[in-house]
């Protein structure tokens, strides 16, 4: 059978990933102070182990305020960069490129965790210690109503920021990171700019979608400055908000080839999220119902893109590659119900069954496939031809 897509290597400027599935950042909300702990190498480190080709961590902060919430990872000081090295180097290891995505959470910070209500602070919060801390926005809007008010960045705030970014960066890259994603995207401080439903600037990081696009874009260019060269750079976007007045595609296709004059060398194709939850917007959902964003953008702006959103399953994985809309496909939440979707994919669409098990475990980790290889022939003689995607919805 022809080898597939999604097990074909790619390479990103001086990074080659083995094969084009990359597990999305999903955010914990289990640090303390920022730190990273067990939790985060074991979470990380079993995609790795599953046979993903680039794994992501979650948004790490580049300020401490710029947090989702008290429970964010952080990169904004040194101490933080030997725990994040860790897992970057467990990841190295077993056989996944390295990558981390850095964030502000901008309006949207000083909120609960998901599992106290995905809300505004309340008292009880406050009780478990998780006190409310001074927000910053492009504008003074709150999220809702009920939500905290944000201060208006001045431009020494987007100085100060810019160098946050700056030094993140070098401290991703310290860290052993291979691949950097910026996350402008789910209403987050860099979406804030690009999205005139939040971004009301009558300077000139305002108005026009010139204006809009001008904090991000030097984002951009201050990370891609420090970043090294041989590394690629992603950026994550909100392809559309979903709401009337908000961004559109069009508005994305043009930011998206500003970012590929500035050195960014794929769009993680998202959408949604500025207000409400992270990807909350009046936008049908279906399998795959944010893989013609990408599609679009990479036609238009002739820029790499990823794919994201319920792709559930290998075939869908596949065609999608097939069809030339994206260059790598994410699996997001599909990887928490099953760590080992690539190696259960990459056995569904090469066609594994009726007794073809020699050679089928070879892509697992030694430790796994010595095991499971010699488990197979009696599987087959109880069962007949063994399911090769067993966790197949």
């Amino acid at each position: 059978m022809p080898h597939p897509n999604l097990f074909t290597p790619i390479t990103l400027r001086g990074v080659t990933s083995k094969n084009r599935v990359i597990i999305s950042p999903m955010c914990q909300y289990s640090a303390t102070d920022g730190l990273a702990d067990d939790w985060h190498l074991v979470h990380l480190g079993k995609f790795a182990q599953g046979g993903a080709g680039i794994v992501m961590t979650e948004a790490a902060a580049v300020v401490a305020e710029g947090r989702i919430t008290h429970g964010d990872l952080g990169i904004w000081h040194d101490g933080q960069v030997a725990p994040l090295a860790r897992i970057a180097t467990f990841l190295r290891n077993n056989g996944a490129v390295p990558a981390i995505q850095l964030a502000h959470a901008g309006r949207k910070a000083s909120m609960q965790r998901p599992w106290y209500g995905n809300a505004a602070l309340t008292a009880e919060d406050h009780a478990r210690g998780d006190l409310p801390w001074q927000i910053v926005a492009p504008s003074p809007i709150a999220m809702d109503e009920g939500w905290l008010l944000p201060h208006e960045l001045t431009e020494a705030d987007l100085k100060s920021l810019r160098e946050s970014w700056r030094v993140a960066a070098l401290r991703s890259a310290a860290a052993g990171f291979e691949l950097l994603e910026l996350h402008c995207a789910h209403g987050y401080l860099l979406h804030e700019f690009l999205s005139p439903l939040s971004n009301h600037r009558t300077d000139a990081y305002g108005g026009d979608r010139a204006g809009r696009m001008r904090f991000p874009l030097e984002i951009i260019e201050t990370v891609r400055e420090v970043w090294p060269d041989n590394l690629p750079l992603f950026v994550r976007i909100s392809s559309v908000d979903g709401l009337d007045g908000g961004l559109t595609l069009e508005d994305s296709i043009a930011f998206a080839r500003e970012a590929k004059t500035r050195g960014v060398d794929m769009i993680d194709c998202s959408s949604g999220g500025l207000m409400g939850s992270a990807t909350a917007a009046r936008i049908p959902r279906g399998y795959g119902f944010q893989v013609p964003f990408a599609a679009e953008i990479r036609k238009q702006a002739g820029i790499a893109t990823m794919a994201v959103g319920l792709v559930l399953h290998p075939q869908h994985a596949e065609d999608i590659l097939v069809h030339g809309h994206a260059d790598i496909v994410a699996v997001g939440r599909e990887a928490l119900f099953d760590p080992n979707w690539p190696l259960h994919a990459e056995l569904a669409l090469a066609g594994k069954t009726d007794g073809a098990f020699d050679g089928m475990f070879d892509s697992w980790p030694k430790q796994y496939g010595w095991w499971l290889e010699r488990r197979e022939p009696g599987l087959r003689k109880l069962d007949g031809p063994a399911l090769p995607f067993r966790q197949a919805r």
